[in-house]
């Protein structure tokens, strides 16, 4: 989708059409959650801490997250894919794959499919989509922002090992910006610097990934698209305006993300093993600490005695702390005892 979050606020508030707006807080350690593309003229763009935002676009308008909104929109699109296909594999919520090989309407054009949805994603909810066409996963996410905002581009199998020779390294599936500054250090600054590598050399350089960035960089991606995973951990936590300094309010604040854990574990119904407690300090200096049990979590007693006990362990004191997380893994199903199989919700 095109500027998702803050594309539905112009929509629902027509004033803030044409305007730069930004969802997000206009406060000390609030952080951009998407730019409008009037924004982003300026430089504007989500993850961006909003002082910095501000800086760059005095004008700009912050609007308050309105998450179930968001789900809604995202379930109605979500809707129109499975119109098309059952294999949608969500990325995030305003992205997603789908594999039309085989698709409902019994259409032979992947590119009239995917203009046809772009019509019908408007039609439902009055927003523009951008679409990637390709024969595989890396390549459709390539071609999906190339043609920004509303566009569509195509990427056929011809093309494939042309077009990734000339990515910038960072736009790569899989190469971070730490791997990428590493690579750039050694004269390695796009796909067709990747593609001059052997074999031997790509596995030297990224160990076992070697292959897979071997085939990568070749215009091979051979992942297929998956429309249900299987779910390892549920998390909660918060990031504080102001460090928290005193036990009442680290324990105040750890009771209400114990709670909503809790609540989202009864909700999946799933039962775990481990917690993990997660804290980042005033400095950003990040702890965690973990406990595995040797019989399944199954009520808030037991989550909190574990969670209280790893707080215990932490020598936090004298430190403000600026965020407060916890967290659970090796999970089973309450009912079934099994490692439960879940369909991605809301975050295509």
């Amino acid at each position: 989708m095109d500027a998702f979050f803050a594309s539905i606020e112009q929509r629902d508030f027509p004033e803030l059409r044409g305007k730069p707006i930004v969802v997000g807080r206009a406060v000390p350690r609030g952080v951009v959650a998407a730019a409008s593309y009037e924004a982003r003229k300026y430089g504007v763009h989500s993850a961006m801490p909003s002082v910095v935002a501000q800086r760059h676009c005095p004008q700009l308008i912050f609007q308050p997250h309105r998450l179930a909104v968001y789900e809604e929109v995202s379930q109605q699109i979500r809707s129109v894919f499975h119109e098309y296909t059952d294999l949608v594999e969500p990325l995030s919520l305003d992205e997603a794959f789908l594999d039309i090989t085989e698709n409902k309407k019994g259409m032979a054009s992947a590119t009239l499919i995917a203009l046809e949805i772009k019509k019908r994603i408007k039609e439902t909810t009055q927003l523009t989509a951008s679409a990637g066409v390709s024969y595989n996963k890396s390549l459709a996410k390539i071609a999906s922002d190339m043609n920004k905002p509303d566009g569509i581009f195509v990427i056929e199998p011809h093309q494939g090992m042309e077009v990734m020779s000339r990515l910038n390294i960072d736009r790569i599936f899989g190469i971070g910006q730490v791997t990428a500054e590493k690579l750039r250090k050694n004269g390695i600054h796009t796909g067709a610097d990747l593609q001059a590598l052997s074999l031997d050399a790509m596995l030297r350089m990224f160990g076992k990934r070697g292959i897979f960035f071997y085939d990568m960089v070749r215009g091979i991606d051979r992942r297929p698209v998956v429309s249900s995973w299987i779910r390892k951990s549920i998390s909660a936590e918060n990031t504080f305006e102001q460090d928290l300094t005193t036990r009442f309010a680290v324990i105040t604040e750890l009771y209400r993300l114990e709670k909503r854990l809790f609540g989202d574990m009864e909700e999946l119904k799933q039962t775990a093993k481990t917690v993990t407690l997660k804290i980042r300090f005033g400095d950003f200096q990040t702890l965690t600490k973990s406990h595995t049990s040797s019989s399944f979590i199954d009520s808030y007693p037991a989550l909190q005695k574990i969670s209280r006990n790893l707080l215990d362990e932490v020598k936090w004191e004298g430190k403000g702390i600026r965020l407060l997380g916890i967290g659970v893994s090796h999970l089973r199903d309450r009912e079934t005892d099994e490692p439960q199989q879940l369909e991605l919700e809301l975050n295509w």
